[in-house]
């Protein structure tokens, strides 16, 4: 039977997270569990706008050697729609109630599968396959309940919701262990799912976790790490100092590099995308944070009507775009922006900083099976709080062919072209309402003369 025990540790905001954390991966959820599992439920506090649980997993086979090992925590941001058939954003935390049925060590010809169940009718669980070299993560499944009044108020939909993401792990060495202390997340049907400080392993052989640890990419250094966009983080002032520090001009923020994004469609590339982008985040001062492509990954999905492009910078922000395809007339079809979503997440402890979310914009617009283009900086309005301006922007979402881009259509404030015949037109009426007076004048003069006779 299967033993559970919890006790707080010390708060852990603003700390460096410690080593070793959150598995990632879900499954199947099989009723069953060997003749002995383990389950620690750690309670990580913070500074009273949520609470955060690790959870510390170690299944056992018949013989009480540990066939199956995880830690982690992880968090769940979920869009649902209430009875006015307005949309709300949700965060969805492990509660204390958490329990650990159903999984299961796995073998060469069976998957390991790790579960666990939290809250009002809550679940999550990761799959595990091997080859004769590695193991990794297949797919997630999560299931949320929309019966929970407390975290869904005003649910249109009631009852249980579940979501499966595939292809959520890279292969791992066997007898590695997998970390990853920065966060990850993964988005499918409206819900993302967030994880920080993760550490697992499955098909543990001989019962000893492995020492050598496989990091995931976003451990990996790949420049200066990015802080978190909060206020304390940019207070740098001194409490210490007698005298005031010299005041000096802030230095200006410089327009973002731009970053190439694509997404692939079995083997053909289903979506491009050039861009520079920074975000204006409205907080006791304006805050500009740039994107930058160097730490920016790109996922999503393509499809007939429907294009999602999202970008991950170092999994502290999260932006998706949404592209659909209309009917501009019976035979003329047109793609545009629907809608965006932003999401400032602290990478120390996985903590949304900021969610917002526009879906009533009808922007950049082209005809399909071509692409958009606009170099002039352009502003995006997310809400009051939180604006996206883009640069040096290119983007086709639809119908790639041979890996290019299509002829662009360009925005009036690319064109150029257009201010020659605004500036000969009204040239020519400046010419006209010159003569036009000037004739008038003569008239008038002739006129006069014409009376003294």
């Amino acid at each position: 039977m299967a033993r559970f025990l919890s006790r707080p540790l010390a708060s852990a905001s603003r700390r460096s997270p410690p080593p070793g954390a959150p598995a990632a991966a879900a499954g199947s959820m099989e009723p069953r569990c060997p003749s002995s599992c383990l389950l620690f439920l750690l309670l990580l506090g913070t500074s009273g706008f949520f609470q955060s649980y690790a959870v510390e997993v170690d299944v056992k086979d018949a013989s009480n050697a540990t066939c199956l090992y995880a830690k982690w925590m992880m968090r769940f941001l979920i869009k649902y729609e209430t009875n006015s058939s307005d949309y709300k954003n949700t965060t969805l935390n492990l509660s204390s109630s958490v329990t650990h049925n159903g999984s299961v060590c796995g073998n060469d010809t069976q998957a390991a599968l790790l579960a666990v169940q939290f809250g009002e009718g809550h679940s999550w669980s990761i799959n595990f396959t091997k080859t004769n070299e590695t193991y990794q993560g297949d797919f997630i499944s999560f299931t949320y309940n929309t019966n929970d009044t407390a975290v869904f108020p005003d649910a249109k939909r009631k009852g249980p919701i579940t979501i499966v993401v595939k292809d959520i792990m890279r292969p791992v060495q066997l007898n590695n262990v997998f970390v990853c202390h920065n966060t990850d997340s993964f988005e499918a049907e409206n819900v993302t799912q967030i994880f920080w400080n993760v550490t697992v392993q499955a098909f543990v052989q001989n019962g000893t976790i492995g020492k050598k640890e496989s990091r995931c990419r976003a451990d990996t250094p790949t420049s200066a790490p990015t802080v978190p966009p909060t206020i304390a983080n940019i207070t740098t002032a001194s409490t210490t100092t007698l005298s005031p520090a010299p005041t000096t001009a802030p230095k200006p923020v410089e327009n973002p590099d731009t970053g190439n994004y694509s997404l692939k469609s079995g083997n053909k590339t289903c979506l491009l995308a050039t861009l520079g982008l920074q975000l204006n985040v409205s907080q006791d001062k304006p805050l500009l944070i740039n994107i930058n492509p160097k730490t920016t990954s790109a996922d999503g999905a393509c499809g007939n009507t429907t294009a999602i492009l999202k970008l991950n910078d170092g999994n502290s922000t999260l932006i998706s775009f949404t592209f659909v395809v209309k009917n501009a007339s019976a035979s003329v079809q047109k793609f545009y922006l629907k809608e965006v979503n932003v999401t400032l997440l602290n990478r120390l402890n996985g903590s949304v900083i900021s969610n917002a979310d526009n879906n009533n914009f009808s922007k950049w617009d082209a005809f399909l099976g071509s692409s958009y283009m606009c170099r002039k900086e352009q502003t995006l309005e997310i809400n009051e709080d939180l604006q996206i301006h883009t640069f040096n922007l290119w983007i086709q979402p639809f119908l790639v062919k041979a890996n290019k881009f299509s002829t662009a259509q360009e925005c009036s404030l690319d064109d150029d072209s257009i201010l020659i015949p605004i500036v000969v037109g009204a040239a020519l009426a400046g010419l006209i309402a010159i003569i036009v007076v000037a004739y008038i004048i003569g008239r008038r003069k002739s006129y006069a003369g014409y009376q003294t006779l």
